[in-house]
């Protein structure tokens, strides 16, 4: 029971947190970045300037949808960031870049994670399956040894649970590359650095919450 109640907390944390990081990036949207380089132009810069010529900037629909994809080697940035010129949009768009900077040198985290996709997607899918048929076809699951889908379950959860604390190593040193560069080469002056360091760091809290939250998870179902 004290489980579920720390769950039920991390869940409530997690929607917090989330509303915190959308309220956030709606104030520091409108405050212009300096420079005027909008999201796109960060991207670009901070890419040649370590070399990588072979990742491409583009635009993804949605809102907070921005993220790097190394398969097709590219940086997807909503439209709320690639053409805005605000320090939100230098912090997004610089993060980014830090996940193409870690799949350039081959950033171990990074490769063990992305390793880890396949496995995480049908793991996901697999334990919703478990638990609709727990709901609405409990029969079926009584033609298989109840210890063995319980500890089926918890495998699953496990993989889930150690994506999510991977995770965190991996969006915390985008974080840090990110602002290491926008510092550095005074793509950001201190008043706006500290503000992109301050909507990074929303967004980073977002991602421990929901590692805690799966951990506990994960306690729940062992100690159920």
């Amino acid at each position: 029971m004290t489980l579920f109640i720390i769950l039920i907390g991390f869940l409530i944390l997690g929607f917090i947190a989330q509303g915190r990081l959308k309220s956030k990036f709606r104030k520091y949207e409108k405050i212009g970045l300096e420079n005027g380089l909008s999201g796109r132009e960060i991207a670009e810069k901070m890419l040649a300037d370590h070399g990588i010529h072979d990742v491409k900037v583009i635009s993804t629909p949605g809102r907070l949808t921005d993220h790097y994809n190394p398969k097709d080697k590219t940086v997807n940035l909503s439209e709320a960031v690639y053409e805005n010129r605000s320090v939100a949009a230098a912090a997004v768009a610089a993060h980014e870049v830090g996940h193409a900077v870690q799949h350039a040198t081959a950033y171990r985290w990074l490769e063990f994670r992305s390793a880890m996709v396949p496995i995480v997607s049908f793991s996901s899918k697999a334990i919703n399956i478990i638990f609709m048929v727990m709901i609405f076809g409990s029969f079926l699951l009584s033609l298989f040894p109840y210890d063995l889908v319980f500890l089926t379950v918890i495998f699953l959860q496990g993989a889930i649970t150690l994506f999510s604390l991977v995770t965190l190593p991996v969006e915390y040193d985008a974080s840090n590359r990110a602002l290491a560069w926008l510092k550095d080469t005074n793509t950001a002056n201190p008043s706006e650095h500290k503000i992109a360091k301050d909507a990074l760091g929303a967004a980073a809290n977002t991602y421990l919450i929901a590692a805690l939250a799966s951990l506990t998870t994960l306690a729940y179902y062992i100690l159920a």
